[in-house]
């Protein structure tokens, strides 16, 4: 069952390696579960454990903390498709602590559709634009559609 407004969710157990010196989980990891998060939503959207066909790179990624967490905390990571340009998209995501549901993170991350032989940004496949809206139920038509 997924965060509420979030299309899927994922437990993460924080491992000690994920903590700092004052025995929160570092904010430059959170980048990591937000990778995680991808993973686990593109599995479930393609049905594919090959993570390798993935078309897409990552373009930025912009996160607001909430609240800290602890090693000894269960995190639960929401994400969803947010909106679909010209060539990106954006997920959103929502970090809880999966008891309390006490809210730790706020994130976005766009990703830019990409040729890796060619190298170069490409626009988003009419067909994976379409599987998107169908997974997440509803239009990701971006209202600015400068990117």
């Amino acid at each position: 069952m997924a965060i509420p407004g979030f299309t899927l969710s994922h437990d993460f157990v924080p491992r000690f390696r994920d903590t700092d010196a004052m025995g929160h989980i570092n904010n430059a990891v959170y980048v990591t579960y937000l990778e995680v998060a991808r993973q686990e939503y593109w599995r479930a959207f393609t049905g594919d454990e090959d993570y390798r066909r993935v078309p897409f790179i990552l373009a930025g990624v912009q996160i607001d903390f909430r609240s800290e967490a602890l090693v000894n905390e269960v995190l639960e990571i929401g994400i969803r498709c947010d909106w679909i340009g010209t060539k990106s998209f954006a997920f959103g995501y929502e970090i809880r602590e999966k008891h309390s549901g006490r809210r730790v993170v706020d994130a976005t991350s766009v990703q830019v559709c990409y040729d890796y032989v060619a190298k170069r940004s490409i626009p988003v496949p009419d067909d994976l634009r379409r599987t998107f809206e169908k997974y997440e139920g509803r239009s990701l038509a971006r209202a600015d559609k400068a990117r």
